[in-house]
C-alpha cells in the first residue's frame, strides 16, 4: 500500500542501506522506549481489570506489539516516510474501567468492530477531505501543542532526582555543540549508566518468558458494541489518527491520509482476535522519527520509522516481561530522555505555527487548547485544539474578506 501522497521514482531512491544512520537507528529506539515505557502498563491493568491471565495479557501485548512493528516497517520502506504505528493510549485507559464486568470475548468482538469502522473510514476516503483543510500552521501549532508539556517535563522533574536529569542535560547540550545527530544516544546512554551505577534498576520481577499468541473467537453484542467499539474507535480516530497525520504534515511528509487510516484498521482487524484492542498512528513518538534529530534530510527519516518497526517486532516475542521492564526505569529518567529527543519538534511546530502573520492567532489559540489538557467524552485535547484552531482560523479568515 503506498501512503505517500507523491511517488519517488525507483531510480531516484537509495537503497535503503545507504540511508541508514546512527541517529536514525537512535530516534527509532527512543520512540520505541518513550512509547512502550509510557502506556504498556494500561494494557496490563485492563488485563487485570478482565480477569485475563498472564497469556491473555501477553498475547494482547504481543500481538499489538507485532502488527504495529511490520506495518511500521512495511509503510515506512515502502513510501519512504517515517510512518511509526502504535496502539490507542486512550483507549487503552478506557478499558481499564470499561472491561470489568465484560467477557472478553466479547471484548474482543467490540475491538473487531473498532477496527472494522477504522478501515472503512480508509476504503470510503473520509480521511484526506478532512485534512486537506487543515492548514499548516494549525497542524504545526498543535504539533508544539501536544509536545509542549513533554518538554516541561524536564524541569518538573528536576526535584525528584536532580542529579540524574542535570546529568542528561549535560549531555545534551555537549552532544548538540560538538555531534549533533548524536545528542539523544549520549542522553540515554548517561541515564541508562547513570541508573545502573546508582543501583536504581530493579529487574528481580521480570520473567523472560515467550509471548503465547493465544486465539480468542470474537462474540458480538450491542451492549459492547455501544460501550467498548465506538468509543475506543471515536477516541482513536480524534486523539491519535489525526493528530499522527497532522504531525506527518507539519513535519512537510504528503500522505494519502485515508489509506493510512484504513491501513491501520486493516492491521487492526488481524491483531483484534489475539487480544489487540486498537492500532493507529503514532503522534509524540512519531515526532521522534520525524524531526531532525532522527537525520538532518527528511528523505532519509524513513529509516527511524522502520527501525521502530523491527524493535516492536523483536518485542513482541517477550512482550510481557519488557512491559515489566520498562517499569522498573525511574520516571525522571523516561520524562528527561523524551523531553530532550522532542526539543528538536517542539521548535519546528513553533517556527511553523508563527511562520505566517496572517494566521498566528488561530495558531496560538491552538496551542494553548492542545498544551491545556482539556478532555471530554474521552476525547484528548489535541482534537479540540485542532478543533479550535480551525474555528478560530475560520473566522478570523472570513473576517478578512
Amino acid at each position: 500500500m503506498n501512503v505517500s501522497g507523491t511517488t519517488i521514482p525507483a531510480s531516484l531512491r537509495n537503497p535503503p542501506a545507504r540511508d541508514v544512520s546512527l541517529s536514525a537507528i537512535v530516534a527509532g529506539l527512543v520512540s520505541v522506549l518513550v512509547g512502550f515505557s509510557g502506556t504498556a502498563v494500561l494494557m496490563v491493568q485492563a488485563g487485570h481489570t478482565a480477569g485475563l491471565d498472564a497469556a491473555h495479557i501477553g498475547s494482547w501485548l504481543g500481538s499489538i506489539c507485532l502488527v504495529v512493528g511490520l506495518g511500521g516497517l512495511i509503510l515506512s520502506l515502502r513510501s519512504r516516510i517515517p510512518v511509526v504505528l502504535a496502539w490507542s493510549t486512550p483507549g487503552a485507559a478506557l478499558l481499564v474501567t470499561a472491561l470489568a464486568g465484560v467477557p472478553f470475548d466479547q471484548a474482543v468482538g467490540a475491538f473487531v468492530l473498532a477496527s472494522a469502522l477504522t478501515l472503512a473510514c480508509g476504503l470510503f476516503g473520509w480521511i484526506d477531505p478532512i485534512m486537506r483543510r487543515v492548514p499548516i500552521e494549525i497542524a504545526s501549532a498543535m504539533l508544539a501543542g501536544v509536545l509542549l508539556n513533554f518538554g516541561l517535563g524536564i524541569f518538573t522533574r528536576i526535584g525528584e532526582q536532580p542529579a540524574l536529569v542535570l546529568a542528561m542535560c549535560a549531555a545534551y547540550l555537549i552532544g548538540k555543540r560538538w555531534a549533533p545527530r548524536y545528542a539523544v544516544l549520549a542522553v540515554l546512554v548517561t541515564g541508562l549508566g547513570f541508573v545502573a551505577a546508582m543501583g536504581q534498576l530493579q529487574l528481580g520481577n521480570v520473567d523472560w518468558q515467550l509471548t503465547q499468541f493465544v486465539w480468542t473467537t470474537p462474540v458480538f453484542t450491542w451492549q459492547a458494541a455501544i460501550s467498548l467499539a465506538v468509543p475506543i474507535f471515536m477516541v482513536a480516530l480524534a486523539s491519535q489518527n489525526l493528530p499522527g497525520l497532522a504531525i506527518l504534515q507539519a513535519a512537510g511528509y504528503p500522505v494519502a491520509a485515508s489509506r493510512l487510516v484504513g491501513a491501520t484498521g486493516f492491521l487492526g482487524l488481524l491483531a483484534a482476535p489475539f487480544g489487540a484492542h486498537s492500532v493507529t498512528l503514532a503522534a509524540i513518538t512519531a515526532a521522534i522519527c520525524t524531526g531532525p534529530e532522527a537525520h538532518p534530510d527528511p528523505a532519509r527519516r524513513y529509516i527511524a520509522g522502520a527501525v521502530s518497526g523491527a524493535t516492536y517486532i523483536l518485542l513482541s516475542v517477550v512482550a510481557g516481561a519488557v512491559a515489566v521492564f520498562f517499569q522498573a526505569l525511574p520516571p525522571a529518567l523516561i520524562a528527561a530522555l523524551t523531553g530532550l529527543a522532542l526539543l528538536g519538534a517542539i521548535l519546528g511546530g513553533l517556527a511553523g505555527a508563527m511562520s505566517n502573520p496572517a494566521r498566528r492567532e488561530a495558531a496560538l489559540i491552538t496551542l494553548l487548547a492542545t498544551a491545556s489538557g482539556f478532555t471530554a467524552w474521552g476525547i484528548g485535547s489535541a482534537f479540540w485544539g485542532l478543533a479550535a484552531g480551525l474555528v478560530a482560523h475560520w473566522v478570523l479568515e472570513y473576517k478578512r474578506r
